[in-house]
């Protein structure tokens, strides 16, 4: 509007500006010739006097028909706003509606004036107005049975200042407006109800193994099998009817199957009851219940990548233990399921598979690193050095990457110190192994973790081209992606029962020395809290394996005894249990003045246990300003769920976590939330 003031000014008084040129040429003129000059001004003076009468005569005309087409351009504009087919408003800076076109109050149901925005659209969270002139503000909102798009503007501009000025506009504490939010309201119902369409639509790839398909049949006697078979074929069928699902079997005990996005969320909801259908499929016997394991593969960007993300799902979840669901969406990794033992396998051939492909890989490279996890325990210990002596029996050079050693390794690694047989430099620091390190020549061996945070040496893990993991804990999201060679067993009672049984798989002789049976003996011993977790058939033949190899039970023992002040810590730390929700032990081992406070804290845990009526203990151990959680259970309570939900990881029965920047309170609270939670949603 102002603009067009500006316009129309300079159009009347051009006139005059012509005139004052025309005055100018008459008296350079009147220097040249008198005559010529005079007449000339004597136009001039005409030319003003017409110009004068036509201003001052057509200048209320001309004002009158200016306003009047202002006018009707207003109403024009008025018009357009509010036959205008989007719904449009404009509030205050105090987000009130002080105009709104048919369309808005057709849409608010509202034909009042005054009330605020946020009364239409409660159900947005965070709102906010735009703040200044230009902010854009965009949110979802649904209104009636509608979705809806609200766009919001902020306008401030010197016209409208004016205008609001002329309007006398105030807000509600008497302060002149000076801006207003324009609002739009954009219908996206049927766009969004085409993109959910198109995207329950979608196709997911699955997969389905039986964990113990061969293993129960042998169980279970030959006339039988056929009928189980069918039994479980049935169920799994029946089952995949309910999602309108399209199956296939691969194999005798794979199969491979389709179904659309839409019935995700009721598998999810559910928890994926197959698992518990197949597993209430049974002959009458414990040896004849099977469990199934699930793979899918959620928004791939095409189906051969749905297909690949359901073969790292069903993995995951095999090498977690079997009998869970696991849904892989991108990098987020979802688990179901879990709540049974791993089913010992009664074969062999796995063992033997993997025990030749690592003695090829051996024997290709000219160094062998070898490392467990960070704060090394018996078992990391005992595999490491049942992995070193299958490098030395290959005539391999090998190191075992070590940095600090608690007092429950000490009684070991001091024999090899100690002992003539073993060259200086088979134990070194992690500095050392980076530096002696050539990741294209070397080999790099890992036993007793699968995640490379918590090796004893994770830029030594980044470092090397060619690796191999031994492991017996169940596999999380974020395990070692790049290694050659992998024998992640969860069945297995400790990492030392794995290379016990590769080692004997070897070949050429191998045997093992006295000081490293029992290094592995001690790890099996203490992995299974003295044969009394966690062991089958296969832990006692590993053991049986050592002690025909020299490991002697009694130097054992004696080894591993308690002095007085961790006995009497331990006893502390029992005495202060605390019973949650009738079942749960929870305790806080401080252990001062204790060399190895997180194995006091573990058989605190296991102690705890021996309680009639406690089906999880969980033990919190303030050490070097972390807290660690050492987790418990007999077959009831699955910990290793548990742990997971905190950051942690391990078995069903035997699960750790580690807390930092809290305190060991703190940590029983979230362990206690943990525990409500999972109590409310009936995992418990």
């Amino acid at each position: 509007m102002k603009l067009g003031k500006e316009r129309l000014a300079v159009y009347l008084i051009l006139p005059f500006l012509l005139g004052a040129l025309l005055l100018v040429a008459s008296v350079g003129e009147y220097f040249v010739s008198r005559e010529a000059g005079t007449l000339c001004l004597v136009i001039t003076v005409i030319y003003y006097g017409v110009a004068v009468f036509l201003f001052l005569y057509h200048k209320s005309n001309i004002l009158r028909d200016y306003t009047d087409f202002a006018l009707d351009f207003n109403k024009v504009q008025r018009k357009l706003l509010e036959e205008l087919q989007v719904p449009y408003a404009l509030l205050n800076s105090e987000g009130s509606v002080i105009w709104n076109n048919e369309q808005f109050r057709e849409v608010s149901k509202r034909s009042h004036r005054g009330y605020s925005i946020r009364e239409l659209v409660p159900d947005v969270k965070a709102f906010s107005l735009p703040k200044q002139a230009g902010d854009e503000r965009n949110y979802r909102a649904v209104i009636g049975d509608r979705q809806y798009r609200l766009f919001m503007e902020m306008i401030d501009t010197p016209e409208l200042n004016e205008d609001l000025e002329a309007q006398k506009i105030f807000d509600s504490k008497g302060k002149k407006i000076d801006s207003l939010v324009a609002v739009f309201l954009f219908d996206e119902t049927e766009i969004r109800l085409l993109k959910q369409e198109n995207y329950d639509n979608r196709q997911i790839c699955g997969l389905l193994y039986i964990d113990n398909y061969d293993e129960v049949l042998e169980a279970v006697d030959e006339v039988k099998r056929s009928l189980l078979t069918a039994l479980v074929d049935q169920k799994i069928n029946k089952y995949m009817q309910t999602i309108n699902a399209l199956i296939k079997k691969i194999e005798k005990d794979k199969y491979f199957f389709v179904f659309q996005n839409r019935y995700l969320p009721e598998l999810t909801g559910k928890k994926f009851p197959i698992l518990e259908e197949v597993r209430s499929v049974n002959l009458g016997t414990a040896e004849s219940v099977i469990t199934v394991s699930i793979g899918l593969g959620v928004n791939a960007p095409s189906y051969a990548a749905g297909y690949e993300y359901a073969r790292a799902a069903i993995d995951l979840a095999l090498g977690r233990g079997g009998d869970q669901a696991v849904v892989k969406d991108g990098d987020n990794i979802t688990y179901f399921g879990g709540k049974s033992e791993s089913v010992e396998k009664s074969t062999r051939v796995k063992a033997r598979v993997k025990a030749h492909a690592l003695r090829e890989m051996m024997e290709a490279r000219d160094v062998v690193f070898i490392m467990g996890h960070a704060n090394i325990d018996v078992d990391a210990f005992g595999a490491c050095i049942g992995v070193y002596r299958i490098a030395k029996h290959l005539g391999k050079k090998a190191h075992i990457v070590i940095n600090e050693v608690g007092s429950s390794v000490r009684p070991l690694i001091s024999q090899f110190f100690n002992s003539n047989e073993y060259e200086e430099d088979m134990f070194i620091s992690n500095l050392k192994a980076q530096e002696l390190a050539r990741p294209e020549e070397d080999l790099l061996v890992i036993v007793d973790v699968n995640r490379p945070s918590i090796t004893e040496c994770p830029e030594l893990v980044d470092l090397m081209h060619d690796i191999i993991v031994l492991d017996h804990h169940r596999l999380t999201t974020d395990s070692i992606e790049n290694a050659q060679l992998s024998y992640v067993e969860p069945y297995a009672s400790s990492a030392c029962e794995l290379v016990a049984e590769v080692l004997q798989y070897i070949g050429n002789g191998l045997k093992l020395r006295p000081l490293e049976a029992e290094a592995m003996y001690s790890g099996i011993m203490i992995d299974t809290n003295n044969f009394l977790t966690k062991t089958g058939v296969r832990t006692f033949e590993a053991a049986a394996f050592l002690r025909r190899n020299g490991a002697d039970i009694t130097r054992i023992r004696k080894a591993f005894r308690m002095d007085m002040n961790e006995y009497l810590e331990k006893a502390k730390a029992i005495a202060g249990t605390e019973i949650f929700l009738d079942s749960f032990a929870l305790a806080i081992c401080d252990a001062e003045g204790v060399e190895s406070p997180t194995v006091l804290g573990a058989q605190v845990a296991n102690d705890l246990m021996e309680i009639n009526g406690i089906r999880a203990s969980f033990v919190f151990t303030p050490f070097k300003d972390k807290i660690y959680v050492s987790a418990r259970s007999v077959d009831e309570v699955n910990v290793q769920v548990i742990m997971e939900k905190l950051g942690g990881g391990g078995h069903m029965t035997v699960a750790g976590a580690q807390f930092t920047d809290i305190d060991a309170q703190e940590a029983v609270r979230r362990v206690k939330a943990v525990l409500n939670a999972m109590k409310r949603g009936g995992e418990l």
